[in-house]
């Protein structure tokens, strides 16, 4: 099994991406740590904020071994690199840009693109993305995903973000989703890693109840 194909099935144990948007290095470790404990094992810091190299290299280096960590909003394949070396194995981004995609997928790493089309969601799978981000969720809604999941070929991995709650898990798991990535309802900045704690553990439990 390559890297990347390895990374996925460790991913789809618990198929929930923590988006830490705003994470300062200080904080890493302890806000990490917190959603280990929760229950996730996937972690993505968003590339549009100050510090978030520094953030992706601590989680990688503390974090335990079956944790993936990895960078988001990563528009260029400068952004792959650069998060490959800091540790990275994960590479999100808001859009699907093909170019980004191969050199990802040429590091082994575990690519989810943003997509909101059909042709988008086919360009990144011929790309050789793993799992599709389908962003904006609320735009996509449950009827978009019902029609995207009846056109791809089968077992596509679909991650719905934006918006996500607890509470409206259930709704979209029943639409097609089979993961799902959290944003500033998990973590915002000014977020405690007891918080965090808290909150990830309540969309763990929607998880494994949906």
């Amino acid at each position: 099994m390559s890297d990347s194909l390895e990374l996925l099935a460790r991913a789809r144990r618990t198929p929930l991406v923590a988006i830490l948007r705003g994470l300062l290095p200080a904080e890493a470790q302890a806000v990490g740590e917190a959603l280990v404990e929760s229950g996730f094992r996937t972690l993505e810091v968003p590339l549009n904020r100050p510090g978030a190299l520094e953030c992706i290299a601590t989680l990688a280096r503390t974090l335990p071994a079956d944790a993936i960590v990895g960078g988001g909003t990563m528009l260029a394949v400068a952004d792959v690199e650069a998060v490959h070396a800091a540790g990275g194995r994960l590479m999100v981004s808001p859009n699907c840009d093909v170019a980004v995609i191969r050199r990802a997928v040429e590091l082994g790493m575990l690519c989810a693109p943003g997509v909101a089309t059909p042709t988008e969601a086919f360009a990144a799978l011929q790309a050789g993305a793993h799992a599709l981000k389908l962003f904006p969720a609320e735009m996509v809604g449950h009827g978009g995903i019902k029609a995207l999941k009846s056109v791809l070929p089968a077992g596509t991995d679909l991650w719905p973000v934006g918006g996500i709650t607890p509470e409206s898990m259930a709704p979209w798991k029943k639409a097609g989703a089979t993961g799902f990535g959290i944003g500033s309802q998990l973590f915002a900045p000014g977020t405690s890693a007891a918080d965090v704690l808290q909150r990830g553990r309540a969309y763990v439990q929607a998880w494994q109840q949906a």
